[in-house]
């Protein structure tokens, strides 16, 4: 890991940008205190990304907990991935014309990205500094959380977006996660399969999980349901 930048930001949360092998990333941590870590999963590049991860960072940091992101493969500065590219015309074609999404459109779109970043997201927490305390993961792709959930002993609590399609094979591994879930749904998520999402809810194996269904498309997630995910890793990171 090669810390590239460092600023304090006006509200005394220190921000430094890194790269970890070719991958860029940002760490947020609340001043020089060392915290518990929340992973901010996202759909895309960095840039584009950076102000909604900033308030995510932002809203960690007012619990006492440090983030950390990396940029997702194939968007952004990193390389393209011209399979998975491929398969996302597919898919916005598919939904645009009001057809069923097939099943070899979400392999060929997030199987890759599964493969790819996980051992990425597992590779930052071998490399940060100064993390003292338990591991959530908060965001989407929902199939890379549920393997990361499902794979990485670091993570004890994961805050889902059910906002994207999932292959097969995570319905799966969902059966063999056990840690603690908070699941957000948007009811009318004009880019998700609600029932996909609520036939995944139902298969999670863990003992402790909610479901939070509210109105609204996409990127109409409300203030307060941030707000009950805040509280979700309060309980569950704070020693």
């Amino acid at each position: 890991m090669h810390f590239t930048s460092h600023q304090v930001l006006d509200d005394g949360l220190a921000e430094r940008h890194f790269t970890l092998g070719e991958i860029p990333g940002i760490l947020w941590t609340p001043g020089t205190v060392t915290a518990p870590l929340i992973l901010l999963g996202h759909p895309g590049g960095l840039d584009g990304m950076y102000p909604r991860l900033l308030g995510r960072a932002r809203s960690s940091a007012a619990l006492g907990f440090a983030s950390a992101t990396i940029e997702l493969p194939g968007s952004g500065s990193r390389p393209g991935l011209p399979g998975v590219d491929a398969a996302r015309r597919d898919l916005r074609h598919a939904v645009t014309a009001g057809k069923p999404v097939g099943d070899d459109i979400v392999d060929r779109l997030i199987t890759p990205l599964i493969e790819q970043s996980v051992p990425e997201w597992s590779r930052l927490l071998d490399a940060l500094p100064d993390i003292d305390g338990p591991v959530g993961y908060s965001g989407g792709i929902l199939a890379i959380g549920v393997r990361l959930a499902l794979t990485e002993p670091r993570i004890v609590a994961a805050g889902l977006f059910a906002g994207s399609y999932v292959p097969a094979s995570t319905f799966d591994e969902a059966r063999q996660v056990t840690i603690p879930l908070h699941v957000l749904l948007q009811w009318d998520d004009e880019g998700n399969d609600r029932q996909m999402a609520l036939d995944l809810f139902d298969a999670f194996g863990s003992a402790e999980k909610t479901l939070q269904a509210s109105m609204g498309g996409h990127r109409g997630v409300p203030a307060h349901a941030g707000e009950d995910t805040a509280r979700f890793f309060a309980r569950h990171l704070r020693r």
